[in-house]
């Protein structure tokens, strides 16, 4: 049977999870395919994935090798799928039986929307703050990232984030969605194109976003579907490494989208203040590091 959605996922180091992942998505009421691309892990999660998943047709696994990004190996799954609705999954997100047919049929009654995103939530039930969000600009990115909204007592750009808003009783079209669920209709991938492998991990759902948007797609946010989502189980043990890519991946962002915006100075201090930013991090996760874990 032809699969109605087609699921790419990314493993890098998910351990058991991402088992639990892929298992939650095969009990889907639609059928279904699933697509993963393991990129080196080191942790026996790839071996575990084929152990679980021998003989179902169902699942591919994509051995890549070697660490080559989220995009990169996002793109090398996306390639391999059949369906006319694709869903990019973090492997450290799980779904629910209904989950799926919910959102195809959401997706399906707003034909302008070339990508929805549900609410995305931590395993304590609270909405993550990525789930709904604005685009980012100059001014908005750099008040975020120093926290000057709170400096200011909120009076400076409006938040990129929106999960302090009240949750909406119907979908809605936003900016942006929570990288980690991008639902996605086949025509609209096939005109905005791939995921920018010119960021490694971090920004590259952002950059999707403002494509599809630049492109004319609208982007729904279905706020009565939930998936709950164990953000960074696969980054936790890099730290400074996964922020340099988050950092890098600002600077891509910016200079793709927002430079052009701005004047020369404005770029200077948003890429000093991405650096510094990065630096004050790195430092803090390297104290954290050092310090005695107290038993």
């Amino acid at each position: 049977m032809r699969p109605v959605i087609s699921v790419a996922m990314v493993n890098f180091n998910g351990g058991e999870l991402v088992s639990r992942a892929v298992s939650a998505v095969l009990t889907s009421s639609l059928p279904v395919e699933v697509i993963v691309a393991d990129n080196g892990s080191s942790d026996g999660s790839l071996a575990r994935l084929r152990a679980a998943f021998a003989g179902d047709e169902r699942v591919t696994l994509l051995d890549n090798g070697a660490n080559l990004g989220f995009a990169v190996a996002s793109n090398r799954a996306l390639e391999q799928a059949r369906s006319d609705f694709l869903l990019l999954l973090n492997p450290d997100c799980l779904v629910a039986p209904d989950t799926l047919e919910r959102m195809v049929t959401r997706l399906k009654e707003y034909p302008v929307a070339g990508m929805a995103g549900c609410r995305v939530l931590d395993p304590d039930g609270t909405e993550q703050a990525g789930c709904r969000r604005s685009l980012p600009t100059a001014r908005s990115g750099f008040s975020r990232a120093f926290r000057l909204g709170r400096l200011f007592g909120g009076k400076g750009p409006p938040a990129i984030d929106l999960n302090q808003q009240p949750l909406p009783e119907r979908p809605i079209f936003v900016e942006a969605v929570s990288g980690a669920f991008m639902l996605l209709r086949r025509a609209a991938l096939d005109e905005v194109g791939a995921l920018d492998e010119g960021y490694f991990m971090h920004c590259e759902d952002l950059d999707w976003c403002r494509r599809f948007a630049d492109s004319g797609w609208k982007i729904l946010f279905v706020p009565d579907v939930e998936v709950t989502h164990y953000q960074g189980s696969c980054s936790r043990n890099r730290p400074i490494r996964v922020e340099w890519h988050k950092h890098r991946g600002m600077m891509r962002y910016y200079r793709k989208f927002l430079q052009r915006e701005g004047s020369i100075p404005l770029s200077l201090l948003v890429y000093a203040g991405i650096a510094t930013r990065f630096a004050a991090l790195a430092l803090l996760s390297s104290v954290k590091r050092l310090m005695p874990t107290r038993k």
